[in-house]
């Protein structure tokens, strides 16, 4: 691999110039050069990219925090660093190394959150196509020690989305507090989280209740191993089709990456003793309305799960990479974005 690339001066980068407008393509972005990066910055030449529900509130700015704007969006891209900031002392990675951008685009490393392995909720986090610059472009700045190496030999275009939305279930499936063999019920099973958290639910051995609606994702859940499959547009009552299929006490836990409120009420009434509910989709308004007499009887734990970590990361690609979860993918190009 090349010790040195020649960086043009402008690329093509689709940018949210005010918040609540549209993605516009633009020809003649400018690309930093190696002069401009600060130290610890490295700057990486895209792949591809993943496209997230995140990305249109960030476009949109219907969040209750709002993004830079302008901005270039994007946080689940994989690429090749062709630039390393000078005086940047004992750097994890090197020119010439693919890795992957996510969303946690980097943190201080020092703080009391970034010490208990919580780097996402650090207050000094720069988070990628929200409060930086992301993926969206063909040339992006990042960070030496948040990108995360991808294995050889595993395609750069199954890895972009296993950089958001696999680490995001598979975080949440390792805090989940449920062991081999447990009942994981999974809402949404069928969507682009949901599909990657029945593989990583299985790859952990737990057994999967897939919640969704239609033929198609019923097929693609089952040939996915999922246990048992409700459609909650045919079920008559949802909540007792999942006892009556973990025996009467319920599931151990649920990962409910619904961006609605309706999905997390209604674990609680589903959980048995002791479950967990692990709060992962981030809807921009909605509160969670759950019983708190059943919380408290039922010793339910509420948890919210925001992305992951470095470690989380790592263990997520090295999990697809090594064949035991396969993203499902569709390729455009940039210029889709506009749609």
């Amino acid at each position: 691999m090349p010790s040195s690339y020649d960086i043009p001066a402008v690329q093509t980068a689709a940018v949210v110039p005010e918040s609540g407008g549209t993605i516009q393509v633009k020809a003649d972005h400018p690309v930093p050069t190696q002069e401009q990066l600060a130290p610890n910055e490295c700057l990486v030449k895209m792949h591809c990219t993943g496209v997230c529900h995140t990305d249109l509130h960030a476009a949109l700015g219907d969040w209750p925090v709002a993004a830079k704007i302008p901005l270039i969006g994007g946080h689940e891209g994989v690429g090749e660093i062709v630039a390393i900031g000078a005086h940047t002392i004992d750097s994890p990675v090197k020119v010439g190394d693919r890795v992957g951008i996510k969303w946690l685009a980097d943190s201080c490393l020092n703080c009391e959150a970034c010490r208990k392995g919580r780097e996402q909720n650090c207050d000094q986090a720069k988070l990628s196509g929200f409060t930086v610059d992301g993926t969206f472009s063909e040339y992006v700045v990042s960070y030496v020690r948040h990108v995360t190496p991808i294995p050889e030999g595993f395609d750069s275009n199954a890895a972009a989305s296993i950089l958001c939305a696999g680490v995001t279930v598979y975080r949440a499936l390792k805090y989940s507090q449920t062991s081999p063999g447990d009942w994981v019920v999974l809402p949404g099973a069928g969507g682009g989280l949901g599909h990657l958290a029945v593989q990583y639910a299985k790859y952990m051995g737990l057994r999967v209740i897939a919640i969704d609606t239609g033929a198609s994702k019923k097929k693609l859940v089952e040939e996915l191993g999922a246990d048992h499959w409700i459609d909650f547009k045919e079920s008559k009552d949802i909540v007792a089709e999942i006892k009556s299929v973990t025996g009467g006490a319920g599931a151990h836990s649920a990962v409910v990456t619904a961006a609605s409120a309706s999905g997390y009420q209604q674990a609680i009434e589903y959980l048995r003793t002791g479950g967990t509910l692990m709060a992962v989709g981030l809807p921009g308004d909605a509160t969670l309305n759950a019983s708190i007499f059943f919380t408290v009887f039922k010793s339910i734990s509420i948890l919210g799960s925001y992305v992951g970590n470095r470690q989380d990361a790592r263990e997520a690609i090295d999990i697809a990479a090594r064949g035991g979860v396969k993203c499902h993918f569709q390729v455009r190009g940039l210029g889709d974005l506009e749609e």
